[in-house]
């Protein structure tokens, strides 16, 4: 089990391709250790908003189903997302709000690291609070430390190329990737 690679599934809380945490989320495949493979979750873009009437009539709509099906066969989730407005962007939390209704609760027992990166001082650390307490309601495992919060975003990212350039957060970027692959393991992958 130790030789496996193990299997994460990456979360962008941004749907914009020019945002920083879409920038830090594309790069983590080349910072991961050889023991993590990631891959991109599908896109939560379409989903209607969270409303029990429609699914009572229709049904879970088939890119929740898509999302939840990506959580649950992952050995691991990483959510790298944005603040907005002190708080967890309105797309990310009603992808959330969806699968939490699924009688198989893809987060449940899943391990789940978070990342943020914003143009303030504070670098998306109340929108990683508020989105801990959200999967702590459906019973992720929250990996602790160490923290990624990408702080004065505009003067770590390349202006043109949206590259991650300050050495100091990459460098944290990896020491969380290998810290959160021990996490993962010592839990025990799926399958």
């Amino acid at each position: 089990m130790a030789d496996q690679q193990l299997d994460v599934l990456v979360i962008c809380g941004s749907l914009r391709k020019g945002s920083y945490n879409a920038a830090m989320a594309r790069m983590l495949p080349g910072l991961a250790p050889p023991g993590l493979k990631l891959r991109t979750a599908p896109s939560f873009e379409s989903l209607p908003i969270y409303n029990f009437d429609l699914q009572q009539s229709s049904g879970f709509p088939a890119d929740a189903n898509a999302w939840a099906d990506a959580v649950r066969s992952a050995d691991g989730v990483i959510v790298v997302s944005p603040e907005y407005n002190w708080s967890i962007p309105g797309g990310l939390k009603n992808a959330i709000d969806w699968v939490s209704r699924m009688k198989d609760q893809p987060f449940k027992d899943k391990p789940v690291a978070l990342q943020s990166a914003a143009g303030g001082i504070l670098g998306g650390s109340r929108m990683q609070h508020h989105l801990r307490q959200s999967l702590l309601s459906i019973d992720a495992i929250l990996f602790g430390k160490p923290e990624v919060i990408v702080t004065f975003a505009a003067q770590k990212f390349d202006e043109k190329t949206l590259e991650l350039k300050d050495q100091t957060a990459i460098d944290l970027i990896k020491q969380q990737l290998a810290a959160f692959e021990k996490f993962i393991r010592r839990l025990g992958p799926k399958g």
